[in-house]
């Protein structure tokens, strides 16, 4: 393999430790004062920060406010492959097809326009949750959470600008991170892992847009999944390898695979600060001049497709059974909902079952599509029930980027920062009665409601820090 150090790639093993570094959300950080200017920058990302030693973010209320994600350095790399391949400043669509955690889609959502569209899927159920909350904390709008197996796109032909499948694989790159998977490692598994590879991207090309872009990764050093599949996804898909710059002080790899010549790009922990990781780009469709040229595969391309069924109601979590599913927010609902965003006009609400969504007016329609091809676990911004009259707010709502700043907020401490993500009593000196946020450094934890003698906390309880 191409600039391989055996010795030193088993030297740094040897040593251990762990790289820490962390992404900003800059929606959130324009509103404190950091100290990121006296961190060691990640090379390879506007906002990706080296921190010198694993803080515990779990004690840290700005974690918990979504300032920030913790991320592989490695991996952050995915944000030079977007801007050097399509122009983000347009509108586009977006299909981070192996979200969970949320690492990549909360990068995604960074980079892509107000106007655009990111679809987050995991297609293991019970890491849809993770996947949620990192979405909610990240305080965007214009992304859609699903929950299908990567055959489901294959009733969206053509639909999406961008596909992103950071695909399961044999993990062998995490080993210095995870010493553990060091045993679950085996040839065998590499074999099984480029077939799933192989299944998962046949199931979602075609919901790529001629022209597109799919970008590949994995954590892993194996040729079987990394180059051998950038030359399968050739001779399938006649798509062409794009060609991506890298500093000559970054110690990324770039290697050409054996029958296309298509590009790939390594990173070697004892090259890169950083773990193993893998990712190439490409063109569906046509070659580009950027496009390095390349023989392709006489057969046309493996085309998998089936009607888009469109239908009216929106389905979240589970399909419409009640009138109620559908009911419309009148307009007195809109005025008591406008009093608590910044810009109610940008948005279209919709009622699921007793909760008010706020949909990005620019992708309304887009929902009305997905919904009748997807599994939908949350869109927009949840912005509660009216009861009575008085909007119960709710959390995704106090998590957002477009909360409006004249709802009342208190600011505290460390101390009383982490009560509350501890749902625990806390304590202000106030008169005033209501709700009103909490936030710490300026950034909003969540929602309180003061009364005559106590104050409410309705941090989410499945969120809450179960350790002192």
């Amino acid at each position: 393999m191409k600039s391989f150090d055996e010795d030193a790639f088993k030297a740094v093993h040897a040593q251990g430790g762990q790289i820490v570094s962390i992404r900003v959300n800059p929606s959130k950080t324009g509103q404190r004062t950091t100290n990121n200017e006296q961190l060691e920058r990640v090379p390879w990302s506007s906002n990706g920060y080296y921190l010198p030693e694993r803080p515990s973010f779990t004690s840290d209320p700005v974690f918990h406010a979504g300032a920030y994600y913790v991320q592989e350095a490695s991996s952050m790399f995915l944000e030079e492959a977007l801007k050097q391949s399509i122009d983000l400043s347009q509108p586009i669509k977006v299909l981070d097809l192996c979200a969970a955690p949320g690492g990549k889609s909360t990068l995604i959502q960074s980079l892509i326009s107000k106007d655009s569209l990111l679809v987050s899927n995991e297609v293991i159920k019970t890491r849809v949750r993770i996947l949620s909350e990192n979405i909610t904390k990240w305080g965007a709008a214009n992304v859609i959470v699903t929950n299908n197996d990567p055959k489901d796109f294959q009733r969206l032909e053509n639909y999406f600008d961008v596909i992103v499948v950071d695909a399961p694989c044999s993990g062998s790159g995490i080993f210095r991170k995870d010493p553990g998977a060091i045993s679950e490692w085996s040839e065998n598994n590499v074999q099984l892992c480029a077939q799933r590879q192989q299944r998962i991207l046949a199931d979602v090309m075609p919901a790529l847009k001629e022209g597109g872009v799919l970008i590949y990764s994995t954590c892993s050093y194996s040729r079987q999944e990394d180059e051998e599949i950038a030359d399968w996804l050739v001779e399938q898909f006649a798509v062409g390898s794009l060609q991506l710059a890298i500093g000559e002080s970054w110690g990324i790899i770039e290697t050409v695979s054996a029958k296309y010549n298509s590009f790939g790009y390594r990173f070697y922990p004892d090259k890169v600060k950083g773990e193993g990781f893998f990712i190439a780009a490409f063109k569906k469709g046509q070659v580009a001049e950027s496009i390095h040229e390349i023989k392709k595969h006489p057969s046309a391309p493996l085309r998998i497709s089936a009607p888009l069924r469109i239908s009216a109601p929106l389905r979240i979590s589970a399909p419409p059974s009640t009138k109620k599913n559908t009911e419309k927010v009148t307009a007195k609902e809109v005025a008591i909902i406008g009093s608590f965003l910044s810009n109610a006009g940008d948005f279209v609400f919709i009622k699921q079952q007793d909760d008010i969504l706020a949909i990005p007016a620019n992708i309304a329609d887009d929902l009305t599509l997905l919904q009748s091809a997807l599994y939908i676990k949350k869109a927009g911004i949840k912005i509660g029930s009216i009861i009575r009259d008085e909007l119960i707010p709710a959390h995704e709502l106090a998590g957002s980027n477009f909360i409006s700043p004249s709802v009342t907020r208190f600011d505290v401490e460390k101390e009383t920062a982490l009560q509350y993500l501890r749902r625990e009593e806390i304590k202000i000196d106030t008169e005033y009665k209501g709700w009103a946020l909490l936030t710490y450094q300026q950034l909003t934890l969540g929602w309180i409601k003061l009364l005559e003698n106590r104050i409410n906390n309705y941090y989410p309880a499945a969120w809450r820090i179960l350790n002192k």
